[in-house]
């Protein structure tokens, strides 16, 4: 059986307002432009969920909600983790491996550097960074989220908003 996660790191956010906590900044215009062409991306790959938990966070969850309006996931399904924002590799890897089991493929929205930290740890990512709106895929040979252990996971693809943005 395959399990495919999908760690989704939220769209650019605004630091227009430096008063606001980081809990609540909002998508700028580049993250609104991002988060919806990244999300025609996964729905022409025909790439649906069968779960998204998001961070909290105002823009991980906006990431997320304006992704799944593109993949036709419905919004009240969005799960929001509170142990997402501000975790590091263990506790991300934690929540994953409490999916349940029937769960196939897992929309995961958050944040760096525990994305990156956790893509590097899962599959040896060969990058430093995953990008605002960066997507990892990646697949594991195994019957449930439970027995994923580090370094088993392989790269299906690694895309980014840069490589489909007009010039």
């Amino acid at each position: 059986m395959t399990k495919q996660l999908y760690l989704i790191r939220h769209a650019k956010s605004s630091w227009k307002n430096p008063n606001l906590p980081d809990f609540e900044r909002p998508l700028n215009k580049r993250g609104e432009r991002d988060a919806p062409l990244m999300g025609k991306r996964l729905y022409k790959q025909k790439i649906k969920p069968d779960l998204i938990i998001s961070s909290p966070a105002k823009r991980a969850v906006r990431t997320a909600q304006i992704i799944a309006d593109k993949i036709s996931y419905p919004l009240e399904n969005i799960v929001k983790d509170e142990r997402i924002y501000e975790s590091g590799t263990t506790r991300l890897f934690e929540i994953i491996k409490e999916i349940d089991h029937q769960i196939q493929l897992l929309f995961f929205v958050g944040h760096n550097p525990g994305l990156t930290l956790l893509a590097k740890a899962l599959t040896h990512f060969p990058y430093e960074n995953i990008p605002t709106c960066g997507i990892v895929s990646i697949s594991f040979e195994t019957n449930g989220w439970s027995e994923i252990t580090y370094g088993t996971g392989m790269i299906k693809f690694f895309d980014i908003p840069n490589k489909h943005r007009l010039k």
